[in-house]
């Protein structure tokens, strides 16, 4: 049956989508993924619900985390963890205050699937214990020390392959924020879509406001799937919000959000303001 004007420009795009990631979904593993990091993203909830009569006390997460989990992947080599908590943000004012109940989130860079499996086995929790994180490591039935854990995987983009930690992270400012957005796709087509759009143009321009952009990600593994996740921040919340404004109006992003090839690919946008832990290293 012949295919009328609409469905034909749709089977095109389609097609044409295909054909931009075929670069990265072709050639072998070892092509596409050379020099690309792997997030391991993960989301420990505080807040009382189904395993919990009362919040978790947050010291106890703190503990193990700065006295033990950080060390141990500082001994595979691993660097550039953050351990983050959630802001409420007023926009207008650019003010921001602790969220009540946050989750604490931790980004894990992982340079191979095999360092991923390494941490994830028995080797996070080879004894002895440092004595601060006994609180969490021997939580009761009673009182775990958080209500549930979600994690996900994720695979670095193609145009930031590595996270890029800017200035005010290294240098540790104190007002430093972070925003954490990730995009949910109502199909696994329009998702590579969206990766494509950053990879095309979209990472550069963001790089170029100071969005300061760390790490993309392509969520493989963990809820709501499928979703990209990327982190960008400021030396402060006031600086972060400016440059965001001048995000939108830009010629150059105009353009790639009208281009046709993108349409329709974001279908749900949650963005988090976090500030970092004081033992976190971004």
């Amino acid at each position: 049956m012949p295919l009328n004007r609409r469905d034909f420009l749709k089977t095109s795009l389609a097609a044409s989508t295909v054909a931009a990631l075929a670069p990265r979904l072709a050639g072998g593993e070892t092509v596409a993924l050379a020099g690309r990091e792997y997030y391991e993203l993960r989301c420990y909830h505080l807040k009382a619900d189904t395993r919990l009569k009362a919040d978790a006390n947050p010291a106890l997460l703190d503990a193990y985390l700065e006295e033990a989990l950080l060390p141990a992947l500082a001994r595979l080599g691993l660097t550039n963890i953050g351990v983050f908590t959630e802001l409420d943000v007023n926009k207008q004012a650019a003010t921001a205050g602790p969220r009540p109940g946050s989750p604490v989130w931790v980004l894990i860079p992982h340079p191979s699937l095999t360092s991923f499996l390494t941490v994830t086995a028995a080797s996070r929790f080879n004894a002895p214990y440092p004595p601060a994180s006994a609180g969490y490591i021997n939580a009761p039935k009673a009182g775990p020390a958080f209500e549930r854990i979600d994690s996900w995987l994720l695979l670095a983009f193609a145009g930031m392959p590595r996270l890029e930690r800017p200035a005010f992270s290294r240098e540790r400012v104190p007002t430093r924020v972070f925003e954490m957005r990730d995009y949910e796709s109502h199909s696994e087509l329009k998702a590579l879509g969206k990766m494509a759009m950053f990879d095309d143009g979209e990472i550069a321009l963001m790089k170029e406001l100071g969005l300061a952009p760390m790490c993309f990600g392509q969520a493989l593994a963990g809820p709501d799937l499928p979703h990209l996740r990327y982190i960008t921040g400021g030396p402060d919340l006031a600086t972060h919000l400016a440059n965001w404004k001048k995000f939108g109006p830009d010629p150059r992003w105009i353009r790639m959000k009208e281009d046709p090839r993108y349409a329709d690919t974001v279908s749900r946008n949650t963005a988090r303001f976090l500030t970092p832990k004081p033992y976190s290293q971004l």
